[in-house]
């Protein structure tokens, strides 16, 4: 069952952000991203077994200056007992009729290199790897500007 996330999934979510997605996730924080979501420009679906959510996607419109409207998918992960089950397939469909219903054409994610079975998986629904990139990030928090 796929359905929309409510509060009280923080926990399961940051359990397979740590555990399938190698981040290490705070619960709490995963609370208040859950609780302080702008249904205007995002959405995360679960999806459900045992009464546990067991996967997720986390989808956010994404606006440039130089390109039309897309749905970002900020994060996909199926816990690793759940996979091959058809999941990450429905959790895909639901963020793709979201972006329908905001009348949105493209979604666009980022996979890690190493997630070589993750790019299968969006090769078989349809996803075309369209460049490659390499990510800068800065920590400014304890750091000089220039």
């Amino acid at each position: 069952m796929i359905r929309n996330v409510k509060s009280s999934d923080y926990k399961d979510i940051a359990r397979i952000c740590k555990n399938d997605l190698g981040y290490d996730s705070d619960e709490m924080l995963v609370k208040s991203r859950i609780e302080n979501l702008d249904g205007n420009r995002e959405a995360v679906f679960v999806a459900v077994c045992d009464e546990k959510a067991v996967g997720f996607v986390h989808c956010e419109i994404y606006n440039t200056l130089y390109f039309e409207s897309l749905v970002n998918i900020q994060g996909l992960a199926v816990s690793t007992k759940y996979r091959r089950k058809g999941f990450g397939s429905e959790l895909m469909k639901s963020a793709e009729e979201w972006a329908r219903q905001k009348g949105i054409n493209k979604i666009r994610l980022n996979s890690g290199s190493t997630r070589k079975i993750a790019h299968s998986f969006y090769r078989c629904l349809g996803y075309d790897n369209e460049k490659q990139q390499i990510r800068f990030m800065k920590d400014i928090k304890s750091s000089d500007s220039f």
